[in-house]
Parts: structure tokens; C-alpha cells; sequence
């Protein structure tokens, strides 16, 4: 566990009292903790815990409540025990890179974080490590463009949305592209709508950006506006994506359904060509029809179905599953998929184990390092 220079009650944690002199942290039963035998002289102690003193302080003021020293050290190693605890300098400096609103945005997500990732200072670590990230997100329809906003948003430092062709009324949403940008480059207009999620100034939006280096992204998001990318593999670039190791998420909405995954590891999880091959052992007209759904042309559906809600609700899902890979933690799209049916507003999740006849883990390829987090944990 790391040193606590500045110690911090959780702000994220509701404060309950279940009785006059026992007090319960948190209102969810896996981060709820309850301190009894709370008089008024602890609960006083209690709200100096709030990251402006350190340990000895703390102690000191104590003291001057009328607590025993070693009463007051205790109580704070039941707390830092109980996940109650974080790091103000940590928070601090997590956060010192950015303007004053921009931190007042980030806020709620560092408090969540702390939940997430319990240890003293280790969500401040995994914020920084969201900032130094870049996520390129491809198709800039109702689900690519909010889930490029909402990445921002959550404090991950460089997010490219591309796309070719103008913006039509079909690729607007609530949380993607407003109508008001129909006619404009789909590319220009996500990355305006990007760099208001991240809270930048006008001057900031509009400032030309360095060229990017040569270092690939941590991650790609592949959503089509039509949604068929989730269903077909979309092939060029998987194939592009997997030669150069770069970690990569299928999602789209297709007809009523959205999906998101598989997050593919190149030369550690299952990928792409996986569940086509999966797809045809149960269905040997499979590839003829993938071609069809694939190729531009007939096969295609005539007015394309994307529910706004639906389209929503994948964006947030893709995004917190890109998230999680970013932070260290393998979330549940790796070796599998979720969908999310209009039909009944259920999630299901639906493992994708290897292929056989796939070559994509037939050569090993170097595993991306994970985020912050030292310890990968399983999905």
C-alpha cells in the first residue's frame, strides 16, 4: 500500500448514521464500512480527516479534542484498513496539469476511481495514466462520436475520431454529433464535439495540434456508422490492426441490436476471425452473406436501424470497457462480446474462446503493457 503523506476520508462515500454513535461509510454493501462508538469528539476528528494535515497533525488535533494519540493512530489504520482513505497529494497532483473547470469535470471520475482502484493514491495514478493515452476511435456516426466524447470526457488525454464524408441527420445523437452539424466534415465536427467533452476553451479547440508521433495508439475502436464493423470484422483494418499489435474493440449497432466486442489483444485473446469462423460453424451460408453485408452494395440495408437509446447506451458501454483496458483491468468484451437488445434492454455476455482454424494466436505477440495499475486483474 502506498504511504498516505495527506490523509482523505473517500468524498465518493455517502456518510449514514445507522444509530446515534455508529456511522457508515458508503451506502453500497461492497465499499460499506461502519465506525462505532462515535461520540461527538470522534465525529469531530472524523471531519478533519479532509487532506489538509498530515498524520502527526491529525494526531495533534486530536489531542486537543480530548482523543488518546494512540486512539487517534489506531483509528486512522482502521480507516486506511477499511479502503476509507486517500491521498490528497496524489489527488492533487493528478490533477495540478489541468485548468481549474477542467478539474471540476474530472472531479467525479477521480471519486469513482477511488472506488474502483481503493488503495491511497493508486486512482490518482490511474487518472495520469488515463491523460498520457491516445484512443483512436473509426466511424463517426451515433455510436463512434459519443463514444470518442465520453473517452474525453473521462480523462483520457488524446482521442481521434475519424471518419470520411459529411455529417448526415442519421449520424447525430444526444451524446455524439448535434444536428446543428449536419453538412460538415464528419472529422472535423467529431473532433470539435471531442474537445468540448474534454472541457477546453475555445482557443484550445481551435489551436493546431502538433503532428502525432510514430508510437501506434493504446488502443482502436472500431464503429462503422451502419454498425455492420461488429458483425463482419471488418477485415482491412483488423488485419492492418493485428500485424502491428495494436489492441483493438468492435462495436457498432446492427438492426436492433448493439454490440460491444470482442476486445481483441493481439496474440493473447480471441479476435475477430474468431467469431466469423464461430458464426460459420453454425451456419455454413455465413461467409456469402458476410460478403453481402460487408460489400457496399445491395446487401446493405436500405435505411439502416440505429435507436438513439440503443446507440447511447453501446457508446457509454464501449467507453468503459475501453476504460478499464486503459487502467489495467481486462474487462468482460476480452475472449467475448456483450449485447444490448432493444427488444428487452437486456445485457448478455457471450464467450468467444479461440478458434481453432485461426492463425491468430499462432505466433506470439508482445502483450501491451497495461495501465498504471500493477496488477491486471481478470474480468
Amino acid at each position: 500500500m502506498r504511504p498516505v503523506t495527506r490523509p482523505a476520508l473517500k468524498p465518493a462515500l455517502a456518510r449514514l448514521w445507522r444509530d446515534r454513535r455508529t456511522l457508515q461509510f458508503g451506502a453500497v454493501r461492497r465499499h460499506a464500512r461502519v465506525v462505532e462508538d462515535v461520540d461527538k469528539a470522534v465525529s469531530a476528528f472524523l471531519e478533519l480527516i479532509d487532506g489538509t494535515r498530515d498524520g502527526p497533525a491529525l494526531v495533534a488535533a486530536g489531542l486537543r479534542l480530548g482523543l488518546d494519540p494512540g486512539f487517534c493512530e489506531a483509528l486512522l489504520e482502521s480507516l486506511a484498513e477499511g479502503e476509507l482513505l486517500d491521498d490528497a497529494d496524489s489527488a492533487g497532483l493528478a490533477l495540478a496539469g489541468y485548468s481549474r473547470p477542467r478539474q471540476e469535470l474530472l472531479a467525479p471520475d477521480l471519486a469513482s476511481l477511488s472506488l474502483v482502484h481503493p488503495a491511497p493514491g493508486e486512482a490518482a495514478a490511474v487518472l495520469q495514466g488515463r491523460s498520457r493515452s491516445r484512443v483512436e476511435v473509426r466511424g463517426a456516426g451515433r455510436v463512434g462520436a459519443a463514444i470518442g466524447a465520453v473517452l474525453a470526457a473521462g480523462g483520457v488525454g488524446e482521442v481521434e475520431v475519424t471518419d470520411r464524408g459529411r455529417v448526415t441527420a442519421r449520424d447525430c445523437s444526444p451524446a455524439g454529433l448535434p444536428p446543428t452539424e449536419v453538412g460538415r466534415l464528419r472529422t472535423t465536427a467529431a473532433r470539435e464535439v471531442v474537445q468540448r467533452a474534454a472541457g477546453n476553451t475555445a482557443v484550445e479547440r481551435y489551436r493546431r495540434r502538433p503532428p502525432a508521433g510514430t508510437a501506434p495508439p493504446a488502443l482502436v475502436v472500431l464503429a462503422p456508422r451502419d454498425g455492420s464493423g461488429s458483425f463482419t470484422g471488418l477485415p482491412t483494418d483488423a488485419q492492418e490492426l493485428m500485424r502491428a499489435g495494436v489492441p483493438h474493440l468492435y462495436v457498432g449497432v446492427l438492426e436492433h441490436l448493439g454490440v460491444v466486442g470482442p476486445l481483441v489483444v493481439p496474440g493473447v485473446s480471441s479476435c475477430g476471425s474468431c467469431a466469423t469462423l464461430a458464426r460459420k460453424d453454425e451456419d455454413e451460408a455465413w461467409p456469402r452473406l458476410l460478403a453481402q453485408l460487408a460489400a457496399d452494395g445491395p446487401g446493405r440495408a436500405r435505411d439502416p436501424a440505429c435507436d438513439s437509446a440503443l446507440a447511447t447506451a453501446v457508446a457509454g458501454l464501449a467507453a468503459l470497457h475501453v476504460g478499464l483496458y486503459l487502467d489495467g483491468v481486462l474487462p468482460p468484451s476480452v475472449d467475448g462480446w456483450c449485447e444490448l437488445s432493444a427488444a428487452d434492454g437486456m445485457t448478455r455476455r457471450l464467450r468467444l474462446p479461440s478458434h481453432p482454424d485461426c492463425g491468430c494466436q499462432w505466433q506470439s505477440v508482445p502483450r501491451p503493457r497495461p495501465g498504471p495499475v500493477e496488477t491486471v486483474r481478470g474480468g
